[in-house]
Order: structure tokens, then C-alpha cells, then sequence
């Protein structure tokens, strides 16, 4: 199947990375979401969410060989601000959703690297015995305390992962407050960080305002977007940008992706939604 994002990425945007001088530290944070075979017949890749356990396998082996500085979420920030951010390479790992194949396929792989990751759950589908998300067993709570002792960190996706932008804004304020209400109650610790699920609605700079509000008067300290792209300092620490990695990232991608060469495509993304936007302006 032919990806117009890979072609440009590898042809044109990796060559012009690699010739450019970026403007300030960069950090790639890595968007997992669930480690399994599972196949995604008729999606397209771009849109695929399954990395198998081979492919996860090899992105950390490669990490390990190019000798990157896998640092934990509440890092990024530090880093970025810090003398050595352009002379070592860094990145952080996340996974969205709490899929329970994380415990089974995913953990084992970073435990044996030594590298720490960040688990975004939607704290009001997790359960002490394994529930279904999207056709697939999520994480219980007792698996949730036994990873976290091993060193994962844990940060919100929401109540019950729904589409923010679609719902009340007092419905809004439930999936965000009471998330992290629920995680610090299961795990007896503040929950610092949170993860925007679906689709960020950055052409909406109201309720993005709205929701930023909200996140740091309930006390969240960062978070992470599904904006496309490695994070900088120009970045709003609540929305940071990540890249999306699956079963189709071969090392070829992996490594653009990973080198900024993937960074196009919010421009890209962007201008595509704020088209839209007027599009149905002007349909009213």
C-alpha cells in the first residue's frame, strides 16, 4: 500500500532535515499504543495503532545501538532547557490506552533495556478484572500497582475516552478531574501528567484554551498530544507534541521519524484542519 507520508518523509523531508539546522533542542516522544500481532486489515499504516512485538523489539534494540538517552516523561522539559540537549540524543516512550498486552509483551522488552515508559489510562474503564477497550483486554488494577512498583508511571487518558471536543464542557471537566482523582486514590501518589485522547482540535483555540485550564487547575504538571512531531521548548508543556509509531515503521522510518524528518506532517495536518474549519463556516 502506498504511503504519500512515507515517500515525502524519506525522499524530501529527511534530505532537508539532515541539511538544516534545527532551531533550538528537539525531543522525539514516542506514541505506542498496543504490542501485539493483531492485524488492522483495511486501515491505512498511517492510521494503524498495533506494533507487534517484533517491530517493538527491534525500535529498542535500535535505541540501545545508536545509544540514545531513553529519559522518563517529566525529563523532557529538563532536558530541553538544559547545555546538553544538542549534543546527546534523546527520547522519551509512551503508551496510550493501558492495553494489557503492555504488562505481557511490552514490559518485558523495556525492562530488559532498563528503559522507563509512561502509560496513559482511562482510569474509569480499568477494573480489577481485565475489560474490553476497542476489542481488547485493558490492564486491572492490580497489574496497574505491580508495574508501577517495577517502575512504570502512570498518567491520565481521560475518564472513558471519549471525544472531549464533542461533549459538554462540564462533561469535559468529569473526564479530566475525576481521572486523576480515581489514579491517585488506586495508586496513593499525585498524577502529574495527561494524555489528550483522539485527535488534538488545535484548529480550536478556544476550547484548547478551555482544557488547559483545566488541566492545570486540577493540578497536572504536563502532558502530551496527539500532535505529530518531536517537542520543543516552543511547545505548551500540557500539549506536547509525540510521533506515532506502529507495525509499519521499519528502521528506515523509524530513524527519519526519530530525526525530525516525520515533523512535516503537523504543518501539513494543521492547515488541513483550519480548511475545514472555514469549509463549514461557510457551509452555515
Amino acid at each position: 500500500m502506498f504511503r504519500f507520508d512515507r515517500a515525502l518523509t524519506l525522499s524530501l523531508f529527511g534530505p532537508l532535515t539532515s541539511l538544516t539546522i534545527t532551531k533550538g533542542p528537539h525531543i522525539p516522544i514516542l506514541m505506542y499504543h498496543s504490542i501485539s500481532d493483531d492485524r488492522e486489515d483495511g486501515v491505512h499504516p498511517y492510521y494503524r495503532v498495533n506494533a507487534s512485538p517484533a517491530v517493538f523489539a527491534e525500535h529498542m534494540k535500535y535505541l540501545q545501538e545508536q545509544h540514545f538517552n531513553v529519559i522518563a516523561l517529566d525529563q523532557v522539559r529538563v532536558r530541553l532547557n538544559s547545555c546538553d540537549s544538542n549534543k546527546r540524543k534523546f527520547v522519551a516512550i509512551t503508551f496510550d490506552d493501558g492495553f494489557h498486552d503492555f504488562n505481557k509483551l511490552a514490559f518485558p522488552i523495556l525492562k530488559q533495556h532498563g528503559f522507563p515508559a509512561t502509560v496513559f489510562l482511562p482510569a474509569g474503564l480499568i477494573g480489577d478484572q481485565h475489560r474490553k477497550f476497542n476489542g481488547k483486554d485493558l490492564l486491572t488494577w492490580d497489574e496497574v500497582r505491580d508495574l508501577r512498583k517495577e517502575g512504570v508511571v502512570f498518567g491520565s487518558h481521560s475518564m472513558t475516552h471519549r471525544q472531549l471536543k464533542l461533549i459538554g464542557r462540564d462533561e469535559v471537566k468529569q473526564e479530566i478531574v475525576q481521572s486523576k482523582k480515581i489514579l491517585e486514590d488506586r495508586l496513593g501518589e499525585q498524577i502529574d501528567s495527561f494524555s489528550y485522547p483522539y485527535a488534538f482540535p488545535q484548529e480550536d483555540g478556544e476550547f484548547t484554551r478551555y482544557v488547559k485550564d483545566i488541566l492545570l487547575e486540577s493540578g497536572y504538571r504536563y502532558g502530551v498530544s496527539t500532535r505529530i512531531g518531536t517537542t520543543s521548548l516552543h511547545d505548551f508543556v500540557m500539549y506536547m507534541k509525540r510521533i506515532p509509531v506502529n507495525s509499519c515503521d521499519d528502521l528506515i522510518l523509524f530513524r527519519a521519524k526519530l530525526d525530525g524528518a516525520y515533523n512535516w506532517l503537523y504543518a501539513f495536518q494543521n492547515v488541513n484542519k483550519q480548511l475545514k474549519k472555514y469549509s463549514l463556516r461557510g457551509e452555515k
